[in-house]
């Protein structure tokens, strides 16, 4: 089944030391480009977390973004004591020199370095919660992107229907279109009262039946019909063969639009490519 390049997952931790998120963003791509944004703390963990994605995701533009937030209670921080003292001791030997000194502001002297102590966090166990929460990520945007990428494939089936029924309309239409061709030649060989000998008369309907002639082509669209049906089945990457199917399709209805000689065919070859650029749109989203 194909897979979507577009999908959102988003995935969190919450631990007595904070909390974990990991926020993954995909959209359609040519190629896999990721794109990590981690606390500088964990930075060491991008390359393994870039080559798993690259195991996991074949196409798209990639953003992951991780979030840590510690928490900051009671049993969060803890002050030192010895250095704000050292703080406080000195604040007030100077404030000693100065005539009307304000006095010391507790604020002032824990928003010192080093006098505020956060807890510490074991750096091991978090970059392993790190990775294991990335690996759930993963699994919650290829789970997404399959399913929208059903959602694409029923998209695309449902235009293959319509374009089989425009291909056999046109198989249907086009021997009461050169009967019909063959009539006006001989009404306009009447109106201007001329002498036409039958034989050339069914040389110039020939003539016209070669230059109308599209059962190759519809021949070839109804092959790549099949090949696209074929290829929507398949459990491989199939972005890029349905997207050079898509410019093949779009060949044969350009050719049965020039080859055209009646309404009826400008018409269909208009359906098709309406039908053809619908599915183009939709394939550039699979990965």
């Amino acid at each position: 089944m194909p897979r979507s390049m577009t999908a959102f997952a988003r995935v969190s931790h919450q631990a007595d030391w904070g909390n974990l998120i990991w926020e993954i963003r995909s959209v359609n791509h040519r190629y896999l480009e990721t794109t990590f944004r981690i606390p500088e703390t964990l930075r060491d963990l991008e390359m393994p977390l870039r080559e798993l994605a690259r195991r996991r995701l074949d196409r798209g533009k990639v953003d992951c973004t991780l979030q840590l937030v510690l928490n900051r209670d009671r049993d969060g921080v803890a002050i030192n004591e010895q250095l704000a003292r050292q703080y406080i001791d000195a604040a007030t030997h100077i404030a000693a020199l100065i005539p009307n000194a304000s006095p010391v502001s507790p604020m002032d002297i824990l928003g010192h370095p080093g006098v505020l102590e956060e807890r510490q966090v074991d750096s091991e166990a978090l970059k392993s919660c790190a990775r294991e929460l990335f690996t759930a990520a993963l699994d919650q945007l290829t789970e997404i992107r399959a399913i929208e990428g059903a959602k694409l494939a029923d998209f695309i089936r449902q235009r293959l229907v319509a374009l089989k029924s425009e291909t056999d309309r046109v198989r249907t239409l086009l021997p009461d279109i050169l009967d019909h061709q063959r009539r006006r030649i001989g009404e306009r060989v009447a109106e201007l009262q001329l002498s036409l000998d039958p034989e050339r008369l069914e040389q110039e309907v020939v003539l016209i039946a070669q230059k109308a002639d599209v059962d190759e082509e519809l021949d070839r669209l109804e092959a790549h019909l099949a090949e696209i049906e074929r290829v929507l089945a398949s459990s491989e990457p199939i972005g890029r063969r349905l997207d050079f199917l898509m410019q093949e399709l779009n060949r044969e209805a350009n050719t049965l639009s020039s080859k055209s000689i009646a309404i009826d065919t400008t018409q269909s070859a208009v359906e098709l490519k309406v039908l053809i650029e619908q599915m183009r749109e939709q394939v550039q989203n699979i990965e």
